[in-house]
């Protein structure tokens, strides 16, 4: 399929999509049971932090070498062995007898997800038309906002019903599934005359796209209390539906992504944005003030449509500011300032939740979504006042 032709959908797009979904849903399969391992080797709250941490430190210091490689060698033959070494390490730890060797292979997942995200990204950019991209975007993440929901829920009904050798090993199985998927994903033809483009230099940043990268920066940091320490709040406040809260989120991401892609194209990032904050803060209000499953069940909802506008969005504000062959650098950054953000949170919340409770968590989580509005409204003023200030230069 070229950009030639204006639709979004393709046997290969398919390929892309249900390869990725596949990707995070192991990814989040092991986001609320992963703690739960850490406890059972007789870790605490802070190294639960840890073990997220050093998986999102791995993936950043992979990915700006993703531009690079993908000069050197084909972007499938990379996202392939990508995934591989996601499925590999996956399958290993149930050989963690305690947690250094947990650290050890977390370090080793870290790296393949770091460079199969990017991979994936800027694959999926190369199949969907370029005036099309917010919409193309937003259905390729719907892929990821499904695994959102099943992945917690293999996980927690994977242990409740066996243990964690087949939890590992079944995550394995699957993402050898994912592997076969990516096998048949063709590229489009413009693709390897972008390749020739590449800069062959390590590039750790994409300065063009840092303002918005700051901004998902913080988005992973909030997304780091739900992600990593949701399942033993849960237990603080007696809350059984862990499975349906999450379901719940990638139920309202999903809808919000319909419509949300589209709005972007037609309008740029400011309508997805603005809103989507304030829903996402409402959320982790309700989070912070839950007093009954209901209370937290609709902050799955609100907290889902936030999170579910917002990430597409910026995903694809990053790629429209760089030329197509540089999608690599931009989707390097825009990931790694995304995992720093979760990593960092999480490492961060794992101290607010041992000094203080799970529940200061959200709390802090609502001020982390207040400062990304506030940032972007400034944003927004500040660019406005440049405009009107170069109205008046040509106007004189």
């Amino acid at each position: 399929m070229t950009h030639t032709n204006n639709k979004i959908w393709s046997l290969f797009f398919i390929f892309v999509l249900v390869s990725n979904a596949l990707v995070f849903m192991i990814f989040e399969m092991l986001l609320p049971t992963l703690p739960l391992f850490v406890t059972s080797l007789g870790g605490e709250a802070n190294q639960v932090g840890l073990v997220t941490g050093i998986f999102m430190l791995s993936a950043i210091l992979i990915r700006p070498f993703a531009g690079s490689l993908a000069a050197k060698f084909d972007k499938k033959v990379l996202l392939i062995l990508g995934i591989i070494i996601i499925a590999l390490s996956t399958g290993a730890y149930y050989l963690s007898t305690n947690i250094s060797v947990l650290l050890i292979i977390r370090l080793i997942h870290g790296a393949g997800f770091g460079l199969a995200t990017t991979y994936f990204a800027t694959l999926a950019a190369e199949i969907i038309p370029k005036d099309r991209r917010g919409e193309g975007i937003g259905y390729f993440g719907v892929g990821e906002t499904i695994a959102i929901s099943v992945g917690p829920m293999i996980g927690i009904m994977t242990l409740e019903l066996f243990d964690f050798q087949r939890l590992f090993l079944g995550g394995m199985s699957v993402l050898f599934l994912a592997v076969i998927m990516a096998i048949f994903i063709k590229r489009a033809p413009k693709g390897k005359v972008l390749d020739k483009q590449e800069k062959h230099n390590v590039k750790i940043l994409e300065k063009r796209v840092l303002f918005p990268s700051l901004l998902i920066l913080l988005i992973g940091g909030a997304a780091g209390g739900i992600m990593s320490f949701f399942s033993l709040y849960a237990i603080e406040k007696d809350f059984t539906n862990v499975g349906l809260f999450f379901l719940l989120i990638a139920v309202a991401s999903f809808a919000i992504r319909l419509i949300s892609g589209k709005l972007f194209d037609l309008y740029g990032p400011s309508i997805i944005l603005i809103p989507g904050s304030i829903l996402a803060i409402i959320g982790m209000i309700m989070l912070y003030a839950a007093n009954s499953n209901g209370m937290i069940l609709t902050a799955a909802i609100f907290y889902g449509f936030g999170f579910g506008a917002i990430f597409p969005a910026v995903q694809t504000w990053c790629m429209n500011l760089v030329e197509e062959h540089e999608h690599e650098d931009a989707m390097a950054s825009f990931f790694n300032f995304f995992d720093l953000g979760i990593g960092g949170g999480s490492l961060l919340l794992g101290l607010v939740a041992t000094a203080a409770s799970y529940q200061a968590i959200y709390l802090v989580g609502t001020a982390v979504y207040g400062v990304f509005l506030v940032i972007y409204l400034v944003h927004l003023s500040m660019k406005k006042r440049l405009m009107d200030k170069r109205k008046v230069n040509n106007i004189a």
